[in-house]
C-alpha cells in the first residue's frame, strides 16, 4: 500500500514540474500519513534481480493481455510465457495479474436461443457430440445467434470447422431468412475442400430443415441435434457466446454497419488468425490447420 502512495506521489511530482507548477512533496506526503525519509529511501532504491524480473515479466503479460484484447486470463498468458522461454507457475501468472489490476473477461453460460421446428424422428444426430475429428472439412456446423443494436436486431449465422474450431464463413443479416443460412452455406462450399465425405450438423431451427437447405446441402451428410438437447451443438453454440463475452458486448451498437465492422474485425483480425485455443494445443485455428496440412504432406511425401 505505501508503495502504491510513493508511486503515486512520484508521478503526481513529475507531473507538476513538466507543466510548470510548484508542488510541496513534504505536505503531499504529511496528508498521506507517510514519512518523508521513507519516501526518498523509495526513490533512490535499487531494485534486485529478482524485482527486475518480476517487472519484466509482469510487463510480457501486459503486451499479451492487451494483444488479446484484453480477453486471455492466466491459462492462456502461462501458454504464451511458456513459448518465450519464461520458467513459470500459472498460479504466479494469476498473482501478478491481481496485482496489475487485469482479468480476463468473464463469460455467463449460453442459453438456448433456438426453438425446435421439426421434432421428426427421421432427423438423425449423426454427429452423436463427436466434437473432434481428425481432418478439416469432416465436420462442420452451423447456427444462427442475434445480435442488439440500437436500430434493433441484426442476426449472424456461422459455419465452424470442427477439426479446427476455425469460423470459415458467417453471414449477418437483419432477418432469419432461410436464405441466409443458404448464402452461408456456399461461401462454405467455395473456400473449402469438399471431396472427402462431410457432416454438417445443426439445431432443428427452420431454416435447417427448409427445403432449400437440403439442396444447398445434398452432397453432405446432415446431422441434427436431439430434439430440445441443443448441447448437441454446444461447440457453436460456445463461439457465438465468445464472439458476444470478449467483444461486442463492449460496444453500444448503432446499426447493422457497426455491427458488421466489429464481427469483420474479431474473426478476420483475431479468432481465426491469433486467439490461440486449448483444443488445437494453444494454436489459432489458421495455425492448427497449417501443421496438419504441413505435416500431413509430408506424411504422403514419406509414403510415396
Amino acid at each position: 500500500m505505501t508503495e502504491a502512495i510513493y508511486l503515486e506521489m512520484s508521478e503526481k511530482t513529475e507531473a507538476a514540474k513538466k507543466a510548470g507548477r510548484r508542488v510541496s512533496v513534504s505536505g503531499m506526503l504529511k496528508l498521506l500519513g507517510v514519512s518523508r525519509s521513507g519516501y526518498q529511501a523509495w526513490l533512490h532504491h535499487i531494485p534486485s534481480n529478482t524485482e527486475k524480473r518480476r517487472e519484466a515479466v509482469k510487463s510480457k503479460i501486459k503486451d499479451i493481455y492487451e494483444n488479446s484484447r484484453q480477453n486471455y486470463g492466466a491459462p492462456k498468458i502461462t501458454v504464451e510465457l511458456r513459448k518465450t522461454g519464461e520458467v513459470i507457475s500459472e498460479r504466479t501468472v494469476g498473482t501478478y495479474m491481481h496485482q496489475m489490476g487485469i482479468r480476463a473477461q468473464w463469460s455467463k453460460p449460453w442459453t438456448i436461443t433456438t426453438k425446435d421446428s421439426d421434432f421428426s424422428t427421421e432427423l438423425q444426430n449423426i454427429l452423436d457430440e463427436q466434437f473432434n475429428p481428425d481432418r478439416p472439412n469432416a465436420v462442420w456446423c452451423s447456427d444462427i445467434t442475434y445480435i442488439w443494436t440500437i436500430d434493433g436486431f441484426v442476426y449472424l449465422t456461422s459455419i465452424m470447422d470442427l477439426f479446427s474450431r476455425k469460423i470459415i464463413a458467417w453471414t449477418l443479416s437483419e432477418t432469419l431468412e432461410v436464405s441466409c443460412v443458404i448464402d452461408t452455406i456456399n461461401k462454405a462450399k467455395a473456400r473449402r475442400n469438399i471431396d472427402q465425405p462431410l457432416i454438417i450438423h445443426s439445431d432443428r431451427g427452420s431454416q435447417y430443415v427448409a427445403k432449400e437447405y437440403i439442396k444447398a446441402t445434398e452432397h453432405m451428410k446432415r446431422s441434427y441435434s436431439k430434439k430440445a438437447f441443443p448441447w448437441d451443438n454446444a461447440c457453436i453454440e460456445s463461439f457465438h457466446s465468445i464472439i458476444k463475452r470478449e467483444w461486442l458486448n463492449r460496444f453500444k451498437i448503432r446499426d447493422y454497419k457497426q455491427a458488421y465492422r466489429l464481427i469483420f474485425e474479431y474473426l478476420e483480425a483475431f479468432y481465426n488468425t491469433k486467439r490461440i485455443h486449448s483444443h488445437c494445443d494453444y494454436m489459432s485455428p489458421d495455425e492448427f490447420e497449417r501443421v496438419y496440412e504441413r505435416t500431413h504432406t509430408e506424411a504422403e511425401l514419406l509414403a510415396s
